[in-house]
């Protein structure tokens, strides 16, 4: 039996994520990762995916949807993402309640 994650879609970043794929191919998807490596120990890649795998959970708002890898929800689980348009610049944020530090640029994090 696979564990649902509790990972929450802000409204800020469906519709960015909308924006995104409708000029894409069809059945296009953004794919949120966790990587080895950064400066605080993990780092996320977010991207966009055509495929969508078994051991993917699938996770849906308004049109979109958001694919995260089941071997993730130990880092993931009680997150959000949301888009940010700020002075400095325009990014998705994932807002984790796991990570007990992270850089300052925030795409770097450990647990």
């Amino acid at each position: 039996m696979v564990k649902e994650i509790n990972f929450e879609i802000l409204d800020s970043a469906a519709k960015q994520i909308e924006k995104i794929v409708k000029n894409e191919k069809t059945n296009t998807y953004l794919r949120i990762e966790i990587l080895g490596g950064g400066c605080a120990g993990f780092s996320y890649k977010i991207d966009l995916d055509n495929n969508i795998y078994d051991e993917d959970i699938v996770l849906s708002k308004d049109n979109i949807k958001v694919l995260i890898n089941k071997a993730f929800i130990p880092y993931l689980d009680g997150s959000t993402i949301e888009f940010a348009d700020e002075l400095i610049g325009k990014s998705f944020k994932i807002n984790n309640p796991n990570a007990t530090s992270s850089c300052g640029c925030g795409t770097s994090f450990s647990v």
